[in-house]
């Protein structure tokens, strides 16, 4: 049984959170709290294995509150977030102080089937709460000493090809195992670097940014047209699907897509590897990092399929290792690695 205290000033929140969680069986709601103050005597009261917060409440607000937490008591937090601008401002300074996720305040602003929200939400709570939390996580994020490429180091090849792009796809979890990578990578890296991790529109601006600020290469979220250059990584905008195309004649640009399309989430893993295989058969390197589901798996096949390699998060520093299980249990992953180890990885390979 997974045992969840919901934190919000909103009743009718505290409600509909209430209503949709308790109708799963594994799932008890062990307590409301109306603020920040609220929730850190409950915590200790309770011991819930599982929390969601909001962000803005009276008395004490939600960042304050997951602060106190994770200082005395650490435990998985969800944050309940504006999809506003400035609301993924606050979300992603949380997820830096140790929340594991964020669900948005209106749940029908959530860019799946409305059918699905209920049920993805469950199985998240389920899954974040199964795993519980590591405590290195928790460390303030800076940025990384980027890791030096020898001069003299051979260039690493598949098959007889060098690798032309690194393409990344990633869920629940995403932006911490994201700045454990990007930030390490050189400036002289020699690869374009492409993203999806699945973020709503108004988040992976300035998720970009932040990553931006950390790291040695430019990271910045993709347009219509970009071209595809060495040491410059791009994410996928969450309004869309991020694909790539190459007009005759021309460079590699990135082409984004913002019809719903068959896929579940937006962006979507699998367009972006389905793309990467076919314009750089045998010479794609792409890694799959922490998250709910198996997005990416079909495309991730594709790159196998066209001589790609294939790296995946292990399940020990996953926050939820459902993406890269499923490409891990299919046998395609050249190399399953500790997110600590991953950017060494990518650098070895270009």
């Amino acid at each position: 049984m997974v045992k969840v205290l919901i934190v919000d000033d909103s009743a009718f929140m505290r409600n509909a959170l209430s209503s949709m969680l308790s109708s799963d069986p594994e799932i008890q709601i062990v307590g409301k709290a109306r603020d920040g103050l609220e929730a850190i005597e409950l915590v200790g009261k309770l011991n819930p294995d599982i929390v969601t917060m909001d962000v803005e409440m009276p008395r004490m607000d939600g960042i304050t509150a997951l602060k106190h937490i994770m200082e005395t008591n650490p435990l998985p937090v969800i944050m309940v977030s504006s999809l506003t601008t400035e609301g993924a401002k606050v979300t992603l300074d949380a997820l830096d102080l140790g929340a594991v996720d964020f669900i948005p305040k209106n749940l029908s602003e959530l860019s799946v089937n409305i059918v699905k929200i209920k049920e993805i939400l469950i199985d998240k709570i389920k899954q974040i709460a199964k795993k519980g939390l590591f405590k290195k996580r928790m460390r303030p994020v800076t940025a990384p000493k980027p890791i030096e490429i020898p001069k003299s180091m051979p260039i690493r090849t598949t098959g007889h090809r060098r690798i032309g792009i690194v393409s990344i796809g990633t869920s629940t979890g995403g932006p911490k195992s994201l700045q454990e990578i990007i930030p390490k990578l050189p400036k002289d890296f020699p690869a374009p670097i492409v993203i999806a991790q699945h973020m709503p529109p108004n988040f992976t601006g300035p998720f970009a940014e932040r990553l931006n600020q950390l790291s040695q290469i430019e990271v910045r979220e993709a347009s219509e047209g970009d071209v595809l250059k060495s040491g410059v990584a791009l994410i996928a905008p969450g309004r869309g699907h991020m694909r790539l195309k190459r007009p005759r004649g021309l460079e590699t640009v990135v082409t984004i897509s913002e019809n719903k399309e068959e896929f579940i989430y937006r962006p979507s893993v699998d367009a972006l590897m389905s793309s990467v295989a076919e314009f750089f058969p045998g010479r794609a390197l792409a890694v799959i990092l922490t998250g709910m589901g198996n997005d990416g798996f079909k495309g991730l096949i594709e790159v196998k399929k066209t001589g790609g390699r294939i790296f995946a998060q292990n399940e020990e520093t996953c926050v939820v290792y459902g993406m890269p299980k499923a490409v891990v249990d299919a046998g395609i992953a050249d190399k399953v690695l500790p997110i600590e180890e991953m950017a060494g990885e990518i650098i070895n390979s270009v």
